[in-house]
């Protein structure tokens, strides 16, 4: 008997200014898209250091978490099911260091700017624009709720 196993994921929407932190990706489609810095949890690693590494790594932005939006589970049209973790950040530094593979530039993009994308079918799920929506309401928890060692 198999067992199924979900992918475990986070993200982290990170606000200045009223503009938000995404990513846009290659994904060898006809036209990139756009993301929340996000990615998958690594071995041995906490929730709140995976956001802050795909962060560092994606935008080359080191933040601080200030919250957690709560557990968003998606299940993407090839039928992989994702448990995504969101958390709010604010940003403290630009890096300068190179992106991940696959992204193309980071962008600090206006709510109205990123609905436009999603009309244009151009996010990367439709969690990334209801993460903002959330955090944009002030539909967060304190980092403590999630129990990690």
């Amino acid at each position: 008997m198999s067992r199924w196993t979900p992918h475990v994921t986070v993200a982290s929407v990170v606000e200045r200014a009223g503009r938000y932190l995404l990513v846009e990706e290659d994904k060898g489609g006809p036209f990139s898209l756009f993301n929340q810095p996000a990615g998958h949890l690594e071995p041995g690693e906490r929730l709140t250091q995976a956001a802050e590494r795909e962060t560092r790594e994606e935008a080359a932005w080191h933040i601080t978490l200030t919250g957690y939006l709560g557990l968003y589970v998606y299940t993407a049209p090839d039928d992989l099911t994702f448990h995504s973790h969101a958390f709010v950040g604010i940003p403290l530094a630009h890096l300068g260091n190179d992106l991940d593979s696959g992204i193309v530039a980071a962008h600090w993009l206006t709510l109205d700017e990123i609905e436009a994308l999603e009309r244009s079918h151009r996010l990367r799920s439709p969690l990334v624009l209801k993460r903002i929506r959330n955090a944009k309401a002030g539909r967060q928890f304190p980092l403590d709720v999630i129990q990690e060692r």
